[in-house]
C-alpha cells in the first residue's frame, strides 16, 4: 500500500525474473484492485475486500475473454439478470488466470442493451463468488505461462448479491478503460522480467560453454548476438520508465503505454529467441530454464492484448483512419 505504478512495475518485473507466470497471477490482482478504487463505487461490497487482497488473504480473477470474444468486448455473450434480488448470471469466460484458486471472479457482462451507436453502454463488472453450484472451474494447459493457472469459467445461473456490482450499473468499459494504461506498463514489466533472466542465462551459458578450446563467449558473432539483447532491453526500458512517469505525472498517454507495452514484448521476444539459438539444445532441454522463457515470452505478444491490435491504437494516435 502507498507505493507507485513504477513501485507495481519494479515488482512485477522482479517476480516475472524468477517465474513469469507468478508475475500474471500479480497483475490479477493488483487490476482487481485498481478498480475497486475510487471509481469503482461507495456502494460495492467487493470494497471491502481491498485489505484482504492486497494482504494476500483474498485472492480473486478477473473474467473478460469468452470463446467467440477476445480484443472485441463490446460482443461478449455473459450475461447477468436481477432475478429474486440478486444477479444471476449466464454464460462463458475463457484464459481467465487464477480462477482456480481465486475466492471470487470480476466478471465483464452485459446487464442492459447496448445503446444505440453506443455498444459499450450496458455492460457491467460484477463480483461472482466461485465457491457455489452455479459455477465450473475447469483448467486449460498452455504451453506457456503455466504457474498463472489459466481456466475457463461457466456461469449456469450463478447468483450474486446487487451490491456486488462494481461501479455504475451499464458503465463496466468505461470502469476497465480506466485500468488499461496501468495493465499495459504492468505487462511490459513482465517482458522486461522474462527478457533480463534470458539474457543473464544467456551470458552465463557464453562464459561457461567451452568449444575449440575456450569459451564460446569469445566468438565475436556470439558476442553480437548478446549485445543486440542488451541494447533492446535497454532501449525498452527507457520507454517503459517514460510510460510510466506519464501516468504518476497524472498525465497519462494511450500511446505511450501502448508502445511500451509492444516494444517490451517485442524486444524479450527477440532477446530470448538469442538465449535460445546460442544454447542450442542445452536451451530446449526441460531442466533449463531457457525454455520456460521462450514459451512464457510467446504470451506477451498477445497477452493481454494482441500487439496487432496496439498497432492499430497507434495507428489511430498518429491520426491515421480507426481500422478496427
Amino acid at each position: 500500500t502507498g507505493g507507485t505504478v513504477g513501485d507495481a512495475v519494479a515488482v512485477t518485473e522482479e517476480i516475472a525474473r524468477v517465474l513469469p507466470g507468478l508475475a500474471v497471477d500479480y497483475v490479477t490482482c493488483g487490476m482487481a484492485m485498481r478498480m475497486l478504487g475510487p471509481d469503482g463505487g461507495d456502494g460495492t461490497a467487493a470494497r471491502g475486500w481491498l485489505p484482504r487482497i492486497a494482504s494476500g488473504e483474498m485472492i480473486c480473477s478477473f473474467g473478460m475473454s469468452e470463446p467467440d470474444v477476445g480484443t472485441d468486448l463490446l460482443n461478449l455473450r455473459t450475461s447477468a439478470r436481477v432475478e429474486d434480488g440478486r444477479w444471476v448470471l449466464r454464460g462463458q469466460k475463457l484464459w481467465i488466470s487464477l480462477a482456480h484458486k481465486a475466492e471470487v471472479v470480476f466478471v465483464l457482462c452485459r446487464t442492459d442493451p447496448p445503446e444505440e451507436g453506443r455498444r459499450s453502454r450496458g455492460l457491467s463488472v460484477i463480483a461472482v463468488p466461485i465457491d457455489q453450484p452455479g459455477v465450473t472451474v475447469n483448467r486449460v494447459h498452455l504451453a506457456g505461462m503455466r504457474a498463472a493457472g489459466t481456466c475457463e469459467i461457466y456461469f449456469d445461473g450463478a447468483a450474486a448479491p446487487l451490491d456486488h456490482l462494481v461501479g455504475e450499473r451499464g458503465r463496466g468499459m468505461a470502469l476497465l478503460a480506466q485500468t488499461l494504461d496501468v495493465e499495459r506498463v504492468l505487462a511490459a514489466g513482465i517482458s522486461l522480467g522474462i527478457g533480463r533472466a534470458a539474457l543473464d542465462l544467456h551470458v552465463s551459458h557464453l562464459r561457461e560453454r567451452e568449444a575449440f578450446g575456450g569459451p564460446i563467449g569469445r566468438f565475436q558473432a556470439l558476442q553480437h548476438a548478446a549485445a543486440d539483447s542488451a541494447a533492446d532491453l535497454s532501449a525498452a526500458r527507457a520507454l517503459v520508465n517514460t510510460a510510466v512517469r506519464s501516468i504518476e505525472d497524472a498525465r497519462p498517454s494511450t500511446a505511450l503505454t501502448a508502445m511500451a507495452k509492444l516494444v517490451a514484448g517485442e524486444s524479450t521476444a527477440r532477446v530470448v529467441d538469442r538465449g535460445m539459438r546460442a544454447m542450442a539444445a542445452h536451451g530446449l532441454a526441460e531442466e533449463s530454464a531457457m525454455q520456460m522463457y521462450f514459451r512464457d515470452a510467446r504470451l506477451q505478444l498477445f497477452s493481454p492484448v494482441s500487439n496487432d491490435m496496439i498497432r492499430n491504437i497507434l495507428g489511430e494516435a498518429l491520426g491515421l483512419p480507426r481500422s478496427y
